[in-house]
């Protein structure tokens, strides 16, 4: 480890701290998206990622040859096989032992790193498996004072139990059932009619269900990290979900908007406690470091409620590490990494906190491809700085690795997933859009500009179709499909 003989004091010191750290970190995950720009923070901090999203260009990105034709059914497969991997293993070898990030891991995971010589620098397993249920969020947010919807726990297998269940707690008829486990778009089912019922009940019965009243509301979320000297908190996010423009799952989740203006006055403090509330109690149960929490307000009572705990680093850490350290001089992540280097620090966390509560409009736009069809692409969009103009045509400006490199609202930063050579399907994830300025209006219409950005992007691809001697290697990209 980078040495440290004192406690180090107040943010100077960190970052100077952090500036000359050079023990390996290694963010194995997908692509670079998730902790996008840490490495200007963070010395010895290097990506090792499956997809090649900036052609060799970065300096910081290390892209093992890869090997055969991997079958991933999940983001853990993907890690393991990185982690696994010959070239990297001999990386590994030609410098110190250090500390690894994922996204997603698993228990094989944490046999590979403790074979390989490296430190998940993320709390256990098992624990953040525990806490990822929808269940026992609900319980902890209890705990800690962090009220959920109205809602009642239980199973059903059949359409009168569900109202049974729903009707101790007087839900009502039109309810909104969760299983424990997955994301949030593709395990929420609204369920109002038997047909309903019928549509969704495979994936329901044999579950443990939060039954929840359907209520009028604005989902969004918010990261923090838990800390020894207690929660700091990122922006407050609203999220962007279902436009079938952009993803083909109803509901599901396709972006942020990040705007002071979004949400009634007071809201944003009340979500901010609320975080603040439950990464306290998550400190308690074991867990350090960074978490997402979604919420939901009632638009007709302006009432917020907890939504479910994302116990990782998430698909809201490339906006909140941006906004933080854009507006109050420092990415919240580097306080996660704190928390698992062996570094002692002490800062005044209000002081801190307070950098964090102003700033501009900024979205985000994660494009799936909406059409069904698997295809061979021959072109793809580069990732960097696209440029539109008043017509909504858009090209390539320049080169960029960070989204700080933007200009005005005319600009938009592009990170690329699927490239030359790889398979586009229903579903994949194509890349993200990230700009200033917002995306969706006050009463949650996808802006025209946020639909010319879509369209233009995806319009950069091309594909022919597979012939019948096309062997398609069924990668990660073929099943898993989610990268965020």
């Amino acid at each position: 480890m980078t040495e440290q003989k004192e406690k180090l004091t107040g943010l100077t010191e960190i970052y100077r701290y952090l500036r000359r750290n050079k023990t390996p970190i290694y963010v194995v995950m997908p692509t670079p998206f998730n902790l996008l720009g840490l490495d200007q923070w963070v010395g010895g901090l290097e990506f090792v990622n499956y997809f090649d999203v900036f052609d060799g260009q970065h300096p910081r990105v290390f892209k093992p040859t890869q090997l055969g034709a991997p079958v991933f059914q999940s983001m853990e497969d993907v890690g393991n096989y990185l982690i696994d991997h010959p070239e990297f293993r001999a990386r590994i070898r030609e410098r110190e032992s250090g500390l690894a990030l994922f996204v997603m891991f698993d228990e094989k995971t944490e046999e590979l790193c403790e074979d390989v010589g490296v430190r998940i620098a993320l709390p256990p397993n098992e624990l953040r498996h525990r806490l990822d249920s929808k269940i026992e969020t609900t319980r902890l947010g209890n705990e800690a004072g962090v009220e959920s919807a109205p809602n009642v726990m239980g199973k059903a297998n059949t359409y009168a139990k569900l109202n049974k269940l729903a009707a101790k707690a007087k839900l009502g008829k039109d309810l909104v059932v969760q299983t424990p486990y997955g994301d949030s778009g593709r395990t929420t089912f609204f369920i109002k009619s038997k047909e309903d019922w019928d549509k969704f009940s495979s994936k329901i019965i044999g579950e443990e269900l939060k039954v929840m009243k359907r209520l009028n509301h604005l989902p969004g979320t918010i990261e923090g990290c838990a800390t020894r000297h207690g929660t700091l908190v990122g922006p407050v996010m609203t999220d962007i979900t279902g436009f079938e423009e952009i993803t083909p799952y109803k509901g599901g989740w396709c972006g942020n908007d990040i705007s002071p203006a979004i949400l009634p006055g007071g809201v944003p403090e009340k979500v901010r406690e609320m975080a603040r509330k439950l990464g306290d109690r998550l400190y308690q149960e074991g867990y350090k470091g960074v978490f997402c929490m979604d919420f939901l307000l009632d638009t007709d009572t302006n009432e917020v409620y907890l939504g479910e705990i994302n116990p990782r680093i998430s698909g809201a850490s490339p906006p909140t590490n941006f906004i933080t350290s854009t507006y109050g001089g420092c990415p919240l992540f580097l306080f996660h990494l704190l928390e698992f280097m062996d570094v002692d620090y002490e800062i005044d966390i209000n002081e801190v906190q307070s950098r964090w509560n102003h700033y501009d409009y900024w979205t985000q736009l994660i494009l799936k491809q909406t059409e069904d069809k698997v295809e061979l692409i021959t072109q793809a969009p580069r990732s960097g700085i696209w440029t539109m103009d008043d017509d909504g045509a858009i090209e390539f400006t320049r080169a960029g690795h960070n989204i700080n490199a933007l200009g005005d609202e005319h600009e938009a930063f592009y990170l690329r997933v699927y490239g030359v050579g790889e398979y586009c399907y229903h579903g994949a994830d194509l890349g993200v859009v990230l700009a200033r300025g917002r995306m969706q209006s006050d009463d949650r219409e996808l802006s025209e500009r946020a639909k010319l950005w879509n369209s233009a992007i995806k319009a950069e691809f091309k594909s022919v179709p597979l012939t019948a001697s096309t062997e398609v290697p069924m990668p990660a990209d073929m099943t898993a499909g989610k990268w965020f």
